[in-house]
């Protein structure tokens, strides 16, 4: 081969080369078309899902105003059903503003000083009549609500941004009919009075909290605390939650997951070694205890108004509700 065939030889690599590069070239950049429509594309699709979820359960605090927070009561109210979330309203602090973000208030039908769980006396701030419109209301456990405290509820849930119950509270919200439809969770050792009061209210047992909108509910007890924290992370976001719950030397984390109750979700089964309460789960001693003997089993309780509730229908209360709550021996 001569210098003249090498050099065409070595111009026509040079020229097929670049050609080639030439297709390459248009093949990556069709493909980069591809991304720019189709890739980018699905992440938004991410994005927006993961916005919308966002859109769902986030809630828009005011710009300067305080959020007020009702808290609802009357005689038997629950300390800590109550005192929980309030210590967590009143903890939260956020670094853009020098006034605290919660405005706490106690409401009750009057002004009479109420006996609290433990005999704890308190004076309430506000009546159902004069009270400031709440954005959040906090009901805990407490004696049966009046029509007129039901209906205060129902008026102020139209324009709240939550309306959370605590432990038995769950009971006077679901009285207002606003739960009807809808899931809720109580405390465990109500279950059964719960799921027979209300059979129109979805009831979901081993729940830390349920929530449905503008209404939510917690388990017993300090589950509202961990209710509080979700609602003050919807309004200001989970590193506000935790640096609250931080602040109150408070380790539990079932704010962050609703489902973490999965411990109550069995109710426990009473045995002749072991008897329970048919009713509300707890130990009860079968020598002083209320029985009632239905279908030759014998049924312990805690107290005459368990033993009511069991005896209005024994039936539809061992079968749909706690089928494994019967002591297993005679009717002695």
């Amino acid at each position: 081969m001569n210098a003249r065939s090498h050099t065409i030889n070595a111009m026509e690599f040079v020229n097929r080369a670049a050609q080639f590069g030439f297709l390459i070239a248009l093949v990556l950049l069709a493909l980069g078309a591809l991304s720019v429509t189709a890739g980018p594309a699905k992440s938004d699709d991410r994005s927006n899902l993961n916005k919308a979820e966002v859109e769902t359960t986030s809630l828009k605090p005011p710009d300067k105003d305080q959020i007020p927070v009702a808290f609802l009561i009357s005689d038997g109210a629950v300390v800590i059903d109550f005192c929980g979330p309030w210590e967590v309203f009143q903890d939260v602090m956020i670094s853009s503003r020098r006034d605290m973000p919660f405005r706490l208030y106690t409401v009750a039908e009057t002004k009479k000083p109420i006996r609290t769980s433990g005999g704890m006396q308190i004076v309430p701030d506000y009546t159902i009549q004069n009270a400031p419109p709440p954005k959040v209301i906090v009901i805990p456990a407490q004696s049966q609500p009046s029509e007129a405290v039901l209906e205060w509820i129902r008026k102020s849930s139209k324009t709240t941004d939550v309306t959370m119950s605590v432990c038995t509270g769950a009971f006077v919200l679901a009285k207002t009919g606003l739960l009807n439809g809808k899931s809720a969770t109580t405390y465990h050792g109500a279950f059964g009075r719960f799921a027979m009061q209300f059979p129109d209210v979805q009831l979901k047992r081993g729940a830390r909290f349920v929530e449905n909108g503008n209404l939510a509910t917690a388990g017993g007890l300090s589950s509202g605390i961990d209710l509080a924290l979700r609602v003050v992370e919807r309004y200001y976001g989970r590193e506000v939650a935790r640096k609250t719950a931080y602040n109150m030397e408070y380790q539990g984390e079932g704010w962050m997951n609703p489902d973490s109750n999965q411990t109550y979700a069995t109710s426990p089964v009473s045995t002749a070694e072991h008897p329970l309460c048919t009713v509300c789960g707890m130990d009860v001693d079968p020598k002083k205890a209320p029985k009632s003997v239905f279908k030759g089993a014998a049924y312990y309780f805690c107290s005459e108004d368990d033993k009511k509730t069991f005896d209005a229908a024994p039936d539809k209360f061992i079968t749909a509700v706690a089928p494994r709550s019967a002591v297993s021996g005679s009717s002695n």
